[in-house]
């Protein structure tokens, strides 16, 4: 009998693993339908020995001490500040844009004074701000949103900016400065050894046993467990009761080249030119010496592993839906970004798992009836009795395609 089966691998199953393990001497079963842990950080030693990310670049950064402090349990860390140019007008310039991107751009000479008043000058005035487009052409106006973004944002979502929730484009940053870091947060810095080997750390508790390779349903009639953690898409859970969940997905493209440095910098992104909407060297993020070096492309699909819940607000809609639904069903927790249907950094998704822990926690034991566990809702069909009624086959409706992560 395991006290709780967690469905996913990635950041939210393997941290709540983790904590229901090593805090409260749970028994946890933890599933993933990929051949391997880490979800989408995933990251492995590829045929040259170079270190890649399997699912593109996974860069960490956090404000938070404490979700820095409970991953410091299972990594050193590597110091690394991210940084990104961007191929506009036949010139890599510092990106998110910043004094350094108008002077290179523009053959200018302005001070930090004169580049605040250069954006004042060119910017839009927006009412209301509801859209991605409102949101940059308000900051830096129509020239620069449609040498940067507009492109890059038709690529990276199959949609105009004007038809994207403003959170979209409200996550990057215009500066003043000569600062060309991508992100400005604490603590930046890569798990020494990698990502995988963190997960594999963070695992490796004597209560959590793994199964790869598996669907969640296969087990539902084998494995008795008490309690449920889904990390799975919510939509999928639910067998697309109210219609399919919209995300983005990517396709990588990985090659290895005979030389050792290829860019000029960890990520080179491409708003305007190419199928792809950038370009990646693992050798920046990882600090590897090695006389070959391994990029990966990035290309933007409508279809396949789900990436990035497209933010618009009849799709808002269709998850609140299964919100009440997941809200009303007992035993089960939804947690992470595609149960919650929500972009999530990595130090976001290690928040909320912990956080969602110490509810779990202050809830206490899960009831128990005369020696069996009460009875778990999931898609109409109770799980309670599936592993402690002899004979007992009745499975919850599977639809052939799910996925657990």
């Amino acid at each position: 009998m395991f006290d709780y089966l967690i469905v996913g691998a990635g950041f939210a199953g393997s941290v709540i693993a983790e904590r229901l393990a090593s805090q409260l001497d749970k028994k946890v079963l933890v599933l993933d339908k990929r051949p391997h842990i880490a979800g989408n950080a995933y990251d492995h030693y590829n045929e040259e020995g170079i270190l890649v990310h399997k699912y593109g670049p996974h860069i960490f950064h956090t404000n938070s001490r404490d979700v820095f402090d409970y991953l410091s349990q299972f990594t050193e860390w590597r110091p690394y500040e991210h940084r990104v140019l961007a191929s506009v007008d036949g010139q890599l310039v510092p990106m998110p844009i910043n004094l350094d991107t108008i002077n290179k751009l523009y053959g200018l000479n302005l001070t930090s004074f004169d580049v605040n008043d250069f954006f004042k000058s060119v910017a839009e005035e927006v009412d209301t701000i509801r859209t991605s487009e409102d949101v940059v052409v308000s900051k830096v106006g129509r020239e620069l949103y449609e040498k940067f973004f507009r492109n890059y944002t038709r690529k990276q979502w199959g949609l105009d900016p004007s038809e994207l929730d403003k959170s979209v484009t409200s996550r990057v940053p215009v500066r003043t400065n000569r600062d060309d870091r991508y992100f400005t947060d604490t603590y930046q810095a890569m798990p020494l050894h990698g990502y995988t080997a963190m997960f594999e750390k963070m695992l490796a508790h004597p209560n959590i046993k793994i199964m790869l390779n598996t669907d969640y349903h296969e087990i539902l009639d084998v494995i008795p467990f008490r309690e449920m953690i889904y990390t799975g898409p919510v939509d999928e859970y639910f067998d697309f009761k109210y219609g399919k969940l919209p995300y983005r997905s990517l396709q990588f493209k990985h090659e290895t080249l005979e030389k050792p440095v290829h860019l000029p910098s960890a990520v080179v992104n491409y708003p305007n030119e190419h199928a792809y909407t950038r370009v990646t060297e693992f050798k920046y993020l990882t600090g590897q010496q090695h006389n070959k070096t391994s990029i990966v492309y990035e290309y933007p699909m409508a279809e396949g592993d789900p990436y990035y819940p497209v933010p618009k607000p009849e799709n808002a809609e269709i998850y609140n839906k299964y919100k009440k639904l997941a809200e009303a069903t007992p035993g089960v927790t939804f947690v992470g970004r595609l149960a919650t249907y929500r972009y999530y950094n990595m130090d976001q998704v290690v928040a909320q798992a912990l956080s969602q822990f110490k509810k779990i926690k202050a809830k206490g034991e899960p009831e128990q009836v005369d020696g069996a566990k009460v009875e778990l809702g999931q898609k109409g069909v109770a799980l309670g009795n599936r592993a402690l009624e002899a004979g007992s086959n009745g499975k919850p409706s599977k639809n052939g395609k799910e996925k657990a992560m």
